[in-house]
């Protein structure tokens, strides 16, 4: 029997956005002159723009978290509006999971202001019944409680969801809430490629995959 409910991340998994997301964060800190370690992108992916934000300032970035914000959004904007692609057959797998019954949603650390635009111009956005930012539930993806959150407004057990992202922390948090996880290959996450499927139910190269998982009880 094959999932009814699906849970997606945004980066890294409907959209090959890591480059330019990667490239806007990284921007910030290289222009501020901050030193940070290798696993920068992996540690500040799940925490959305709020939670990066006060990340940023523990760093010592020296800008009101205002400016931060504005940064955020002017650096990685025109990307997400005009040049990002989906993932390769993204848009056919959730047609036809679409057309098969399922509940698509989607929980990102994304703000609205890329998010929104960037699912709508590749046409995506019409699949899911909620599109969720991180930002909505005043919380991370590096706290387990916005699974158990994102579960009661979509009103079933939390483990009858199936979470699909592309980062190891998100995976590992939604594991430890009661979620059903799929890793996804990224080229930006592929360093961790082997941690990613030690914590998961399942893992997919390619969103072909995805019809054919089987629900594990």
């Amino acid at each position: 029997m094959q999932y009814t409910t699906y849970l997606f991340d945004f980066d890294g998994t409907l959209v090959d956005s890591m480059p330019a997301y990667i490239h806007a964060m990284l921007k910030i800190l290289d222009d501020n002159h901050i030193r940070y370690g290798d696993d920068i992108i992996k540690t500040i992916t799940p925490l959305g723009t709020k939670g990066t934000v006060a990340y940023y300032k523990k760093l010592g970035v020296p800008l009101s978290e205002d400016e931060i914000l504005e940064r955020m959004g002017r650096y990685a904007y025109d990307a997400y509006a005009h040049t990002i692609p989906a993932k390769e057959n993204v848009k056919e797998v959730l047609r036809k999971l679409k057309e098969n019954g399922a509940d698509l949603n989607v929980l990102t650390a994304s703000p609205h202001i890329t998010l929104d635009i960037c699912l709508k111009r590749l046409g995506l956005y019409d699949f899911f019944t909620n599109v969720w930012s991180s930002d909505d539930f005043g919380m991370s993806k590096a706290n387990p409680e916005i699974y158990v959150k994102a579960a009661e407004k979509l009103g079933k057990p939390i483990e009858s969801i199936l979470f699909l992202d592309d980062n190891f922390n998100a995976d590992k948090t939604a594991k430890s809430a009661g979620m059903k996880v799929c890793g996804v290959y990224d080229k930006s996450s592929e360093e961790y490629m082997d941690e990613i499927k030690a914590v998961t139910d399942y893992y997919i190269y390619n969103f072909s995959e995805l019809l054919t998982l089987k629900e594990k009880n």
